[in-house]
This record gives structure tokens, sequence and C-alpha cells, in this order.
């Protein structure tokens, strides 16, 4: 009967204490803005959850790839503003992550040290011999795979802009009406200010497989996705309202990467 007792405190004891732990959540932040909650924070933040970072799933995830390395590619771009954001380590970074998620084994460029050079070199130019040579070093031998993404294209290709003031049209409403309300009126309307203005860019990603035993090329794919950035304004009586937003150049770069390492994962792997 003792035992029984015991034994029954003892699961009662651990009930409890279960159900006194603290809950495992992801964390949550606070929004310390003057901002928050109101018409334009509301709306700021509608156009930041469309270009929020989102995972994709990959359709071979459960299956582990070749462990590869990833080395820095090619901007072939000569876009002035994406040269001065983007250098071939950012999307190498951005190229280990996606490829992480979808189950391949990297080994990170910064744990080769001086080795990356080397490892890039004799990719690039093709030679198998120096290729050999340094991939037989403490944890290359087990790579299958080098990976690299480049950017073959990335300008704006289209722009356009339409806007309205009122000013010349309030002016001749109160020249021609000669009253009060005319005049009333053709201020009014001569407040109205009103621009929009849209541009357009395409990205263009090159990815490319090589063997790590004979740096021949296992497989290759072009991506290309559009980006657009947009801004508007509007003045009514002194009442103005101004917006913009679009996904910006790293929001870019990350989702051809993603789409990139999508085919690698699919048709690859």
């Amino acid at each position: 009967m003792t035992r029984i007792l015991n034994r029954f405190l003892a699961i009662a004891l651990g009930t409890a204490l279960l159900s006194a732990a603290p809950a495992f959540a992801q964390p949550t932040f606070g929004n310390p803005s003057p901002n928050a909650g109101s018409s334009t924070s509301q709306q700021a933040n509608a156009a930041a959850d469309q270009a929020a970072y989102k995972e994709v799933e990959y359709v071979n995830k459960a299956r582990r790839g070749p462990a590869l390395v990833v080395i820095p590619g090619d901007v072939k771009s000569n876009n002035a503003t994406f040269l001065q954001k983007f250098g071939p380590n950012n999307i190498a970074d951005f190229g280990e992550l996606e490829l992480s998620q979808a189950n391949f084994p990297v080994l990170e460029r910064s744990n080769l040290g001086s080795l990356l050079n080397e490892i890039s070199l004799a990719y690039n130019l093709g030679d198998a011999d120096a290729a050999r040579k340094t991939m037989g070093v403490g944890k290359l031998k087990t790579t299958k795979w080098i990976v690299k993404f480049d950017i073959l294209k990335a300008e704006q290709i289209a722009e356009n802009k339409k806007g309205f003031d009122g000013r010349a049209i309030g002016g001749l409403m109160g020249m021609l009406g000669g009253s009060t309300g005319s005049y009333a009126a053709g201020s009014a309307v001569g407040s109205v200010q009103t621009t929009e203005a849209t541009g357009v860019w395409l990205i263009g990603m090159r990815y490319k497989i090589m063997d790590a035993s004979t740096t021949e090329q296992v497989a290759q794919g072009y991506k290309e996705l559009k980006m657009e950035v947009g801004a508007n304004s509007s003045s009514v009586m002194g009442v103005s309202q101004q917006s913009k937003g679009g996904v910006g150049l790293d929001t870019m770069v990350q989702r051809l990467v993603q789409t990139a390492v999508w085919d690698i994962d699919s048709k690859y792997k």
C-alpha cells in the first residue's frame, strides 16, 4: 500500500513540476516607435512583411546532399548602385545559408582560411591538378561539389513618373470666376499636388556546380527576377501624405539564391 501511495505522489509531483515549467516559445519583441499602431505604421509594416525573409520548403530537404564548398562568384554587372552594395562574398554567404537549409553539408569559407584563394583560383581556371592537391587537405577530402553564384545582370529597365500640379488651374479659376467663391475654389484646387514614380529592375543570377575532383562542370542554370520600387506623395490644402517602398537589392539577391538552390535541390541532389 505504501509503495502504491509513494508512486502516486511521485506522479503527482512530476505533473505539478511540468505544469509549472515555462513554455518555450519563439522570441517576440516590442515596437518602441512613437508611431506604433498608427495608419502610417500599419502601411509601412505591411510593406516590410512582403519583403521579410521567408524560408523555402526545399522539395528534397529530407535527403542529404553531397558535401560542398561555395566559392565567391563574379559580379559581371556594371551598374554602380549594385556594385556599391554587393560583392562576391555577400552572395556566397547567402548561398551557404540556403544550401545548408536544403540539407547540403557545407564547409564554410570562414573555415578555409588562406586555402579559399587557392581553391577559387584552381576551379576558376579549371586546373584539375591544383584542385586535387588543394582538396586533399583535411575536411576538404570529403567535398564532392564546388558551387558558385554569379550575377550576370542588374539593371533598371523601366521608370515611370506622373503627377498633377493644381496651381495653374486654380489660378485660372480664380481669375475667370471673379467672385469670392471662385477665388476660394481656385485656392483649393491650386493646393492639390500629387506625384507618383515607379522603377523596375531585372537581376539575373547563374549558378554553376563543378566536380571537386576534376573541376568539370556538373550543371549550371540561370534565374532572373524582377524588382519593383515605387514612391508617391500627395498634398491637398496643407494635408500631405508620402510613401515609398519595394523589395531592396539585398532581398532580391537572397531570393535569387533561394530560387537557384531550389533548382539544385530538386534537379541534382
